[in-house]
């Protein structure tokens, strides 16, 4: 049977060289079984017949019992013509119409017999019309594979112009099942399907494509969904059990001078419980043979730099080197101030290397690495250099690691013959749902808890009719000796947005904060790093009381002193934007609060995002909201989502189905890793071959 679901698609009756040339390139269906997986994305209910004189204006999809009573070709405008034919039943009559396709579908039409059309209706004047109808026989009608939930498949402009309509989509499906017989072997074991009332595997299968009722199909689902996200969850968790047995590490097993004397004589603060705990799980990792590869999220403020710069000490007591990457020239600077501080009395070597460093600096850092005396180096890509050799590099951290391509980081593991410890941090809340997929290869570690003494944030939401009362706001929170980010969402006037841009925002507010009594700095993302580190400098020294910035302040600023932060046109931002930006205050004991300036016409995600701001700050829960919102493909970026070229399953509407299936593939692969009991033979059968391909749904049939 998988053999002959292995047949290219041209040899389906039906198909041919040219249709199976058109299906490959716009739908990517090579062979029977991509067909058999190419499912619909919505239904029809095709259980009832309309009569001419029950039509209504409302374009809804109809079917209609009638014959054809004349045909004839319509001049209009310059040179086109419409074939127009007028259709019958005992109620009345309407016409239908083809704007393009005339000589075929001239020759397919039957005049007086009796068939079905379905279409969507328009009316001019009294007389009701339907553009490019489906047509059938009644004789074929009944006959067919037809279902009562007509299935509508995925389609481009291509296939529609060159007739391959969905009703040629679904004739093709029928004559795949009639030649396969719907003979698709199980891929689960019976006892998984016992368990979770699954239907078979055949029966899912035939009722996703012809469906009697909805009940059937909501079963149908069930199993394809489940399926789908169990064999992810399948590979993602065994590439995870092999990494850890395969990939050895460097076993840290000391906890030595430098983490001891800066743990009981140097913490700037107590460490929270989810700290304490985050730390114990990194030194257990990294503590055992194996390679740790770990993700650690943490919302903004919540101490990660601390947990990352702890564990580049466990490094160093062990005789190794650590470095650290961001993404962003000014992140890598945070970074390195934050950590030289951190470091201060502990006589380690930190530098750091960024495209802005100096040949001469280069030297140095090239030559202390390769002999060892440099202990910590943190930059940006410009550690994926080749000419940068490490002499024993034991830990990498990784920060806003969706920002570097996989390529980009297989680079730096590449610079050792075992490879390092790897920490990857993010202040993105990755929602559970999206973390089991993406990351389920990785493991997770979670600081849910802000250090004591902060204060949250309060948000509010003012349309800019309210400006007035806020810019009072403002000036009494200068005069208590704070200061004030004020973000903007485009740097130049844009001709088709009526945003303030970014120099229109800087003139007005310097003309309601004038010199001398007020100072403001600018911070934008075309201006030199060198005058924007002065700028920032400026301002993180409370030389300015006001920062105008685009969105450059998003990452890595750290201003305690600032307690307010607007943001302005606040609907062009997306959810977890708003949230980093957000972070920048916050910093201090003082109370902070988040200002969200919008205009009041709103549509309806911008106000729920809005909404969502001023009602929690809790990092994760803004993640869910937007999961919602954008769904996951957006919200990765692209080259994070290779591993969810999802057929059938949705991550947010799935998410239950999504824990279920990882929940048996962990028990699964707990009691038996390499798969070998006879139970799951065809289990393995399709894992082996679906590591060798990216699209598991070839190998699942």
């Amino acid at each position: 049977m998988q053999n002959l679901l292995l047949t290219p698609i041209e040899y389906l009756k039906g198909v041919g060289p040219n249709r199976g040339e058109l299906l490959r390139k716009e739908l990517g269906i090579y062979k029977y079984v991509d067909l058999v997986n190419f499912f619909p994305n919505r239904y029809i209910d095709r259980t009832r017949y309309y009569k001419i004189n029950e039509l209504q204006n409302n374009s809804a999809e109809v079917q209609i019992i009638g014959k054809i009573i004349n045909i004839k070709t319509v001049e209009f405008g310059r040179n086109q013509k419409r074939l127009v034919a007028t259709f019958v039943d005992d109620t009345g009559q309407m016409e239908l119409v083809w704007f393009q396709g005339h000589k075929w579908i001239r020759e397919s039409l039957k005049l007086n017999e009796i068939c079905v059309i379905f279409g969507k209706c328009t009316s001019f004047g009294n007389a009701f019309n339907m553009a490019h109808p489906e047509i059938e026989l009644m004789s074929e009608h009944e006959q067919s594979l037809r279902s009562a939930m007509q299935p509508v498949y995925p389609s481009t402009e291509t296939l529609t112009n060159r007739g391959i309509t969905n009703r040629v989509i679904n004739k093709l499906m029928q004559q795949l099942f009639l030649e396969t017989q719907a003979l698709f072997t199980e891929t689960l074991p019976e006892y998984l399907i016992n368990e979770l009332k699954l239907i078979p595997k055949k029966a899912a299968l035939f009722n996703i494509h012809f469906p009697k009722s909805a009940d059937v199909l909501a079963k149908a689902k069930f199993r394809l969904i489940f399926e789908e996200l169990f064999f992810i969850q399948l590979q993602l968790i065994t590439k995870n059990l092999i990494r850890k047995h395969k990939i050895k590490g460097h076993p840290f097993t000391t906890v030595g001078e430098y983490f001891n004397d800066f743990y009981q004589n140097h913490l700037p603060f107590q460490l929270t419980n989810a700290q304490k705990r985050v730390i114990k799980e990194i030194r257990s990792d990294m503590g055992s043979n194996a390679q740790m590869n770990r993700l650690l999220q943490g919302d903004v403020g919540s101490g990660k730099t601390i947990v990352a710069f702890m564990s580049m000490l466990l490094a160093l007591d062990n005789g190794f080197q650590a470095c650290l990457m961001a993404p962003t020239e000014i992140l890598a600077n945070q970074h390195f101030i934050g950590l030289s501080e951190l470091a201060e009395t502990l006589n380690i070597n930190i530098r750091i290397l960024t495209g802005s460093t100096k040949i001469a600096q280069r030297r140095i850092i090239h030559e202390e690495l390769e002999n060892g005396t440099l202990h910590i180096l943190i930059g940006t890509h410009a550690l994926l250099e080749d000419k940068v050799k490490f002499k024993n590099l034991g830990l990498a951290v990784i920060d806003e690691q969706h920002r570097f391509g996989v390529e980009q980081r297989s680079k730096l593991w590449k610079k050792n013959a075992i490879p390092p410890h790897v920490l990857v941090m993010t202040a993105t809340p990755i929602p559970r749902t999206l973390a089991m997929s993406l990351y389920g290869d990785l493991d997770i570690s979670v600081i849910d808890e802000l250090p004591p003494g902060r204060k949250p944030i309060q948000t509010v939401h003012r349309f800019d009719s309210n400006r007035l009362k806020v810019w009072k706001f403002l000036r009494d929170e200068i005069a208590l000796g704070r200061q004030i980010y004020i973000v903007y969402p485009l740097i130049q006037e844009s001709e088709k947005m009526d945003f303030k841009d970014l120099m229109d925002g800087y003139e007005s507010v310097s003309r309601d904060f004038p010199l001398p009594q007020y100072s403001i700095s600018i911070l934008h993302g075309k201006m030199k790093p060198a005058d924007k580190d002065a700028e920032m400098k400026r301002f993180s020294e409370g030389k300015t009381n006001i920062m105008v910035a685009t969105t450059v302040i998003e990452v890595g600023v750290n201003v305690p002193n600032a307690s307010v932060m607007i943001i302005e046109s606040a609907e062009r931002f997306g959810l977890s934007q708003l949230h980093q930006l957000r972070g920048r205050v916050g910093r201090g004991a003082e109370q902070s609060y988040c200002i969200l300036m919008t205009s009041h016409k709103l549509s309806s995600d911008s106000k729920t995002r809005m909404e969502t701001m001023v009602q929690t700050n809790d990092g994760f829960e803004i993640a869910e909201v937007d999961l919602k919102l954008r769904g996951p493909g957006d919200l990765m970026g692209t080259q994070q989502s290779g591993v969810l070229n999802l057929q059938i399953a949705d991550l947010v509407r799935d998410r239950d189905i999504l824990a279920l299936a990882r929940n048996y593939a962990l028990k699964l692969l707990k009691e038996d890793a390499g798969m070998q009991k006879p139970e799951h033979a065809a289990l393995r059968a399709i894992f082996i071959e679906m590591t060798k391909k990216k699209n598991i749904w070839n190998y699942i049939s």
